[in-house]
């Protein structure tokens, strides 16, 4: 879809009526729910590759749950979107039973336990540069895809592990054929992407050019890991030889005598974690924790924004976007300085998503001026420092969403962190560079900066897998994001298309991004609201700038209908019916 056309929709979504909600917001309430007709059941997979999707909705065909259908995908992804996620890094998977109840497993990736505060750090106590602490085992988490696969499969899988990679192997073993979109990355990113000799010879020909969209691709070393993982499981992953051998490769490329080690891999675990919920009107909407700093910047987001009638103002409405922005600059003050690995650094999660303490943010937002200046709240006995603001930007992450015949829902982001993460590869898979999510300076004024480097510590995410229930205690969306920074803001976004405007999914999706972590508002290039820019500048932004924004999302919705997917019309993906 070309810019003009995408420009097109979006002005086409601004112009749809909106229905005012009901005043009353009744406590949430799991009730049963009366059954469907049997057509109605039918699950779907919605993923950013069609490739991956097909892989997963192959799964539900068979009989397999949401869950089945999600590693699937998952592990198609880390053929088809290499630069994106896979088997090399890891990700948040939430769970979303009809009933209700809402599971969460973190598989993000753990620091070397040789890691110290210091670890992107100079010899003269300067953080480094972004690139010399990327492309280099500096920057390479304990991938931790696999073990969350394999934890969640244990809860909820039905069919035999061996099945979820069978469709993975066989485009790695088979072929497939490089895309326009990844085909673009080739083109930006020949730093990371043709870093490991491997890579270049996959993905780049005898000139060092990037083979061109349609160009099929066989990656013989990936398919020689997928039938591995096929016949022996996660454990093939974590122990033994490959195991060693994962970590000696990153140590070897680790420019300091400490490293990762065949230990960290082997200790390496997942977790379940506590969901965080909220209600935004009278919807309960459930994300990941801590490490994740999703749930709660999205539900700060929301609920900031709950006193006022975004219904009645509309997506047409520069006072809209002005709300949006200045509730934006609060929740992101609170994340900056608070969101960190809870096992090392205590999170104040419940302070964070308080309603009482949100609407004496909310009361900050004027729908008529922007606040001068924004400041983090002061959360109970906290002695964290402010944060330094030096963590570089995210954009290789992929989300997905599957649903399965039963009405149970997953909604998983996964990540290797930059494009082609930190460009080494192992195993015909390239690995992670999630220790840049890290502060690089770990103290300011003698305080600890929550987010700083520690062995066996999970730098923060802004992955924000959601789920949403409605008033009647039924699923109604299930969404997520990639985009690093701005994936709550994109998850926030569709939510209040799909609850304030009364959008479709898609046109939830399609709607405008405009995001605003501190004093710098940036609109989508491209896009309806740039004819705002002059508004908003008189509402008090003094810096409003245009510009192309990493934007990926997929989710899908309840309807009278059954469910319905969609996928990003920014890009490549799609939603398959089971």
């Amino acid at each position: 879809m070309n810019m003009r056309t995408l420009t097109f929709l979006i002005s086409g979504v601004l112009l749809t009526a909106c229905q005012p909600l009901q005043s009353e917001r009744p406590d949430f309430v799991s009730r049963p729910l009366a059954a469907q007709p049997a057509e109605l059941d039918r699950g779907l997979v919605s993923a950013a590759d069609p490739r991956a999707a097909e892989a997963g909705a192959r799964m539900l065909r068979m009989g397999g749950s949401a869950t089945d259908a999600a590693i699937a995908t998952m592990l198609a992804l880390t053929v088809v979107e290499p630069q994106s996620s896979g088997i090399g890094g890891g990700g948040f998977f939430v769970h979303a039973a009809p009933d209700g109840t809402v599971t969460t497993i973190d598989g993000r990736e753990t620091a070397p336990s040789a890691a110290e505060p210091d670890w992107f750090l100079d010899e003269g106590g300067k953080p480094l540069g972004f690139r010399e602490a990327v492309i280099s085992g500096l920057s390479v988490g304990v991938p931790g895809n696999l073990r969350l696969a394999e934890m969640a499969h244990r809860q909820y899988g039905r069919l035999p592990w061996e099945t979820l990679v069978q469709p993975a192997f066989e485009l790695a073993r088979d072929g497939f054929e490089i895309s326009p979109r990844f085909h673009e990355f080739l083109v930006r990113s020949p730093d990371r992407s043709a870093f490991d000799a491997y890579g270049k010879e996959l993905f780049y020909d005898a000139a060092g050019e990037p083979r061109p969209a349609g160009a099929r691709i066989q990656n013989p070393r990936l398919a020689a890991t997928l039938l591995k993982l096929s016949a022996e499981g996660p454990d093939s992953f974590y122990e033994g030889s490959f195991a060693a051998n994962l970590a000696a490769h990153v140590a070897e490329a680790t420019p300091r005598p400490s490293g990762m080690s065949a230990e960290d891999v082997t200790t390496y675990t997942a977790k379940p974690r506590e969901p965080v919920c909220g209600m935004y009107r009278v919807y309960r909407v459930c994300g990941m924790g801590p490490p994740s700093s999703g749930a709660t910047t999205v539900l700060a987001i929301l609920k900031q924004l709950e006193p006022f009638d975004l219904a009645a103002s509309g997506p047409g409405s520069a006072t809209t976007w002005h709300l949006f922005a200045e509730s934006q600059r609060l929740a992101y003050a609170d994340r900056e300085r608070y969101l960190a690995d809870a096992d090392f650094v205590p999170v104040p999660v419940g302070w964070l998503v308080d309603a009482d303490y949100l609407a004496t943010r909310a009361a900050l937002i004027s729908p008529s001026s922007t606040m001068a200046a924004v400041e983090a709240g002061i959360a109970p006995q906290s002695a964290l420092a402010p944060p330094d603001g030096n963590e570089p930007p995210e954009s290789g992450t992929s989300h997905f969403v599957a649903v399965d015949s039963a009405g149970n829902a997953v909604s998983y982001t996964s990540t290797i962190e930059g494009s082609f993460g930190s460009g080494l590869m192992f195993g015909g898979f390239y690995l992670n560079n999630e220790l840049t999510d890290f502060s690089f300076t770990p103290s300011e004024d003698g305080r600890v900066v929550a987010n700083r480097v520690e062995g066996g510590k999970r730098p923060r995410s802004s992955m924000a897998p959601t789920v949403v229930y409605g008033p009647d205690g039924r699923l109604m969306y299930i969404v997520g994001a990639a985009g690093g920074g701005t994936i709550p803001v994109q998850i926030a976004k569709t939510l209040i298309g799909l609850i304030d405007f009364n959008l479709s999914v898609d046109q939830a999706l399609a709607l405008p991004q405009l995001y605003s972590p501190g004093d710098v508002v940036v609109i989508e290039e491209g896009s309806a609201l740039e004819a705002m820019v002059d508004e908003l500048k008189a509402l008090g932004h003094a810096q409003v700038t245009a510009r192309s924004l990493p934007l990926k999302a997929n989710a899908a919705q309840w309807t009278p209908e059954g469910w319905i997917g969609a996928a990003d019309p920014r890009s490549e993906g799609v939603s398959i019916r089971q």
